[in-house]
C-alpha cells in the first residue's frame, strides 16, 4: 500500500518529534522565568517529573509528542502556588475559635484542644482534608509546622503532593514529644526518612523565641544545619511579643536576639515578621533568611500590618502563608492572600501603586520559592525544572474580558477556577476532580473528629 505524500508528512513529523509523558497547553502560559514571559497560545512539555519546553504551542506540538494532552484554550496556566507557612492538621479545628487576640486564642482554645484531640490518627486525617483544600485551589507546594510530622510526610506523599515539612519542637508537652530533647531527636529521624524524597523536604521548626530555651534554638540550629535542611521559625508576629522578648533580653528583638545565638547561620524561614525594625532586615537581608507575609492570618488575629514593601525593596525573598486553618485563618486559599495582600499594602502606605498585582504574583510563585531556598527546583515554567503547574478556567463572569493577565490572577480569578494542577508531572487534579484523594471519605472523617473535639471543648 502506498502512503500518500500528506501522510508521509505526518509520518515524518511524528518520527522527529521528541517523546513527552504529558503536555498541556492553554489560552495563555504565564511562564515566572527571568524575562516574565507571557506566551498567548503556549504549551508545556512534560517528562519525568520535570519540564522539557515552554513555548508557542505550534512549537511544542512540532518537537513533542505525548501519551497524554490536556488542551485549555479558554485558560490560563501558570506554576503551581506556593504556600509558604501553614499548620495543615489544625484543618479539623476550622472556626472553634474567633475574633480573640494571639495569646488568647493560643493559651485558652488552642493549646487546650490540641492537648485533648491530637494523635497520629487526627494528623493524618487533618492533613488529607487541607491538602485536598490546597490542592484544588491551585497550591501545589506547602509549608507546614506540626506535630507527628512523620504523619503529614506520609499523607502529603501519598497524595502526590509537595511540602516543606518541619517537625515542631516546643518548650512544654506537645502531643508527639514530651520534652523538647524528644522532640529534636523525632526531627532527626523525621529528616533521615525523608531525606532526598522527591515530594517532601523535612526541616526543623522551633516553634517560637517565647517558646525554646536558647539551648533548645542553638540545638535546633545546628540540627538542621548538620542535615542542610531548613529552619522554620514564628518570629515578630505581635507586637506584644516584642516587648514582652525585649524585657526579658536586654531590649533585644527576636530577629537580634537569633542572630547573637548564631540561630541564622544557615537556611532559614521566618512566619510573619509582623513588627520588624528597620534594622531586623537588615539582618535578614544579611544572612538571606526568607519571610512568610500572612495577611489574612495578621488582620484576623489584628496581629498588625507587616512591611512588605520595606522588605521587598531590600530584595528579601518573601513568599504568602495563609497560616493554620483554625482561627488564624480558616481556609488555605492562596487567591485570597494575594488579593489581600496587594490592598493590605496599599492601604497601610495611602499609595495605590505600592504591591502591585505582578509582584504580589511573584510571592506567590518564585519569591516563594526563593523564600524556601527552591527556586532552582520549582516556582517558575522553565526546562529542566520540576513540573508542578496549574491550569485556571475563564469561563466564568468574573474573568471575562481577560486583559492583564497579573490582575485577573491576584484580583479576579478564584480558588473555585482553578481546573487542573500537575505536581512533579503527574496529574493530581483534572477538570476540577481530584484524583489522588476522595472527597467523601475524608468529609466523613472530618465530621466524626469534628463531634470529638466539640464534646472535648465542653
Amino acid at each position: 500500500m502506498r502512503l500518500s505524500s500528506i501522510s508521509l508528512v505526518l509520518f515524518s513529523s511524528i518520527l522527529a518529534a521528541a517523546p513527552a509523558d504529558l503536555i498541556l497547553s492553554a489560552g495563555r502560559v504565564i511562564t515566572m522565568d527571568a524575562q516574565r514571559r507571557i506566551i498567548d497560545n503556549g504549551a508545556v512539555a512534560i517528562a519525568k517529573g520535570r519540564i522539557l519546553a515552554v513555548g508557542p504551542r505550534a512549537e511544542i506540538d512540532k518537537h513533542y509528542q505525548a501519551p497524554k494532552r490536556i488542551d485549555r484554550p479558554d485558560a490560563i496556566l501558570t506554576p503551581g502556588l506556593i504556600n509558604t507557612h501553614t499548620h495543615a492538621p489544625m484543618s479539623l479545628l476550622r472556626g472553634i475559635a474567633d475574633d480573640l487576640d494571639l495569646q488568647d486564642w493560643l493559651r485558652k482554645f488552642i493549646f487546650p484542644a490540641e492537648a485533648r484531640n491530637v494523635n497520629e490518627e487526627f494528623v493524618r486525617a487533618g492533613t488529607r482534608l487541607a491538602v485536598l483544600e490546597m490542592m484544588l485551589g491551585g497550591t501545589t507546594t506547602y509549608t507546614d509546622m506540626y506535630y507527628f510530622e512523620q504523619a503529614i510526610g506520609d499523607e502529603t506523599r501519598k497524595a502526590g503532593m509537595r511540602a516543606v515539612l518541619g517537625q515542631t519542637i516546643i518548650g512544654f508537652p506537645a502531643p508527639d514529644y514530651k520534652t523538647p530533647e524528644d522532640s529534636l531527636a523525632g526531627a532527626e529521624k523525621f529528616i533521615a526518612t525523608f531525606k532526598n524524597d522527591p515530594l517532601i523536604t523535612p526541616a526543623v521548626a522551633p516553634h517560637a523565641v517565647y517558646t525554646n530555651s536558647t539551648e533548645t534554638l542553638k540545638a535546633a540550629r545546628a540540627l538542621a544545619n548538620k542535615h542542610s535542611v531548613p529552619f522554620i521559625i514564628h518570629v515578630s508576629e505581635t507586637q506584644q511579643e516584642n516587648i514582652d522578648f525585649g524585657m526579658k533580653h536586654d531590649r533585644l528583638t527576636p530577629t537580634m536576639y537569633l542572630e547573637s545565638i548564631g540561630a541564622l547561620e544557615g537556611r532559614t524561614l521566618f512566619a510573619h515578621m509582623v513588627w520588624a525594625r528597620t534594622d531586623d532586615l537588615v539582618v535578614l537581608q544579611r544572612h538571606k533568611v526568607g519571610v512568610s507575609h500572612c495577611p489574612s492570618s495578621n488582620m484576623k488575629l489584628s496581629s498588625g500590618i507587616s512591611n512588605v514593601p520595606g522588605m521587598l525593596a531590600l530584595n528579601l525573598a518573601v513568599g504568602l502563608g495563609t497560616d493554620g486553618p483554625a482561627g488564624s485563618n480558616n481556609d488555605l486559599d492562596l487567591f485570597e492572600e494575594m488579593d489581600l495582600a496587594s490592598k493590605l499594602a496599599k492601604v497601610n502606605t495611602m499609595d495605590p501603586k505600592s504591591m502591585p498585582a505582578k509582584t504580589v504574583f511573584e510571592m506567590a510563585t518564585i519569591l516563594g520559592a526563593q523564600a524556601l531556598g527552591m527556586e532552582k527546583e520549582i516556582g517558575s515554567l522553565e526546562p529542566g525544572k520540576r513540573a508542578d503547574l496549574i491550569t485556571l478556567s475563564l469561563n466564568s463572569p468574573h474573568a471575562w474580558p481577560a486583559h492583564d493577565p497579573y490582575s485577573m490572577l491576584v484580583f479576579s480569578l478564584k480558588s473555585c477556577d482553578v481546573q487542573d494542577v500537575v505536581i512533579e508531572g503527574k496529574i493530581t487534579v483534572e477538570n476540577k476532580r481530584p484524583l489522588t484523594l476522595n472527597p467523601v471519605e475524608i468529609r466523613r472523617q472530618a465530621a466524626a473528629i469534628r463531634v470529638k473535639v466539640d464534646v472535648s471543648l465542653k
